[in-house]
């Protein structure tokens, strides 16, 4: 009984708790139910529409671009050799730095050619004193000649005695003309020492960009040794190779109905895009078109010319050389900045009648601008979608703004020049 009477508290406390934590959850299963009815009760907000930019695609005659990888090279590359052998002892250049037509590069030993020099100019000297000597003696046996003719006229000397005269003066003659070819055979060497002295100072024949030196300072050189090279860089060449399709493109461009690329050049603007992907400022033109194609390849090796002022670019250098090849009637353009690509194929949201997204599939062609030509899967007229791209989900109510084809390309060139993805 005892034991009971102890008990019997416990069990109405645990009642008690029971009791309150029933009450707890009626009261919140009411608040819930309550909350869920008011919840039930109120107009949910219709969603508004997503605002976007639209472009009415239109069809144009479009400039078709052809794109070729080109090989920068000097306008001329000349190859610096000496013209006589001997021992380098000055180079007067800083390799990589401009240097001028008659800039003396190399300097090459000059005391032996000095030495001809002098030698040549003594045999000169030697000619010259013979020279006088004949023409003394042709002067004596002419007046010995002149005096005794009368007079072996008149028999008064034996005429043997006049021949021996006529015969020195003939010898004289002779000594004469010897001496005086002598004196320009002497001539010619002190002309010819004169010009192996000034070869021991290698020039430049041409102004441009000198390389590195390919001998040192007191090496033995001889006419077959490269010195170092001189390319002239303003204008610079690109040389590129293109197909006789494109090849005859270039014709059509450049003559309407065909002629010569050289005399039509002018009409016929180059670009170059740099490897950074930035486009030259400066155009090009043709100035050399192979004589034949490559059989093996079917292509033809143009050249074509860009001025480079401060010889930024240097030969070894790639880059893209292009030129409008033909003209595309009637093509859709699409801004590059409404195209978007799943898993490689290229997309874009495009406008229904009712106003809502429809993704469409598209294959393109070539770039034009900040736009590409669409091959197909557009048709003309079409509304596309050229902002908020990222949000947009297939059959979503949107509200267009319609905009010119040329505003979106100005809105491209904006987000290509900021480095934003379209889109965003």
């Amino acid at each position: 009984m005892r034991v009971q009477r102890e008990i019997q508290p416990f069990q109405n406390e645990r009642f008690r708790f029971g009791a309150w934590v029933a009450v707890s959850m009626l009261a919140a299963s009411a608040a819930l139910l309550t909350g869920c009815k008011a919840s039930q009760g109120a107009t949910p907000g219709t969603m508004g529409a997503m605002p976007v930019t639209v472009v009415k695609i239109e069809t144009s005659n479009v400039p078709l671009k052809s794109e070729w990888v080109g090989t920068l090279d000097g306008f001329v590359n000349a190859q610096i050799q000496p013209q006589v052998s001997g021992y380098l002892v000055k180079q007067n250049y800083k390799e990589g730095s401009v240097v001028h037509k008659g800039d003396v590069l190399f300097e090459i030993d000059p005391r032996p050619f000095q030495a001809v020099l002098d030698q040549a100019e003594g045999q000169l000297g030697q000619a010259e004193g013979q020279l006088g000597q004949a023409q003394a003696q042709l002067a004596l046996a002419q007046i010995n000649v002149k005096r005794d003719t009368p007079l072996a006229e008149q028999h008064a000397i034996a005429q043997s005695q006049l021949d021996n005269e006529l015969q020195t003066q003939a010898q004289a003659e002779a000594s004469v003309k010897l001496a005086q070819a002598a004196i320009t055979t002497a001539k010619a060497n002190i002309e010819s020492a004169q010009l192996n002295l000034g070869f021991t100072h290698v020039r430049s024949l041409i102004t441009g960009v000198a390389g590195q030196a390919t001998t040192q300072v007191g090496n033995l050189v001889s006419p077959q040794s490269v010195l170092t090279s001189v390319s002239q860089l303003d204008p610079i060449k690109a040389y590129f190779s293109i197909s006789d399709r494109e090849y005859l493109g270039l014709i059509q461009q450049a003559h309407a109905g065909g002629g010569d690329l050289l005399k039509a050049s002018d009409k016929l603007p180059l670009s170059l895009t740099l490897a950074n992907g930035d486009v030259y400022p400066h155009q090009g033109t043709i100035v050399f078109v192979d004589r034949q194609m490559n059989q093996q390849t079917g292509a033809i090796r143009i050249a074509a010319s860009f001025a480079n002022p401060g010889n930024i670019l240097r030969p070894g250098q790639f880059g893209r050389v292009s030129a409008n090849t033909q003209i595309a009637t009637s093509a859709i353009l699409v801004p590059q900045v409404a195209v978007t690509e799943l898993q490689g194929i290229q997309q874009v949201a495009t406008v229904t009648a009712d106003n809502k997204v429809h993704v469409v599939n598209v294959q393109l062609g070539t770039q034009y601008g900040n736009q590409w030509v669409v091959t197909g899967g557009l048709e003309a007229g079409t509304r596309v979608i050229t902002d908020n791209l990222q949000k947009l989900r297939e059959g979503a109510p949107v509200n267009p703004h319609e905009v010119s084809l040329s505003a979106a390309d100005a809105a491209t060139s904006t987000l290509i020049n900021s480095g934003s993805p379209a889109g965003r």
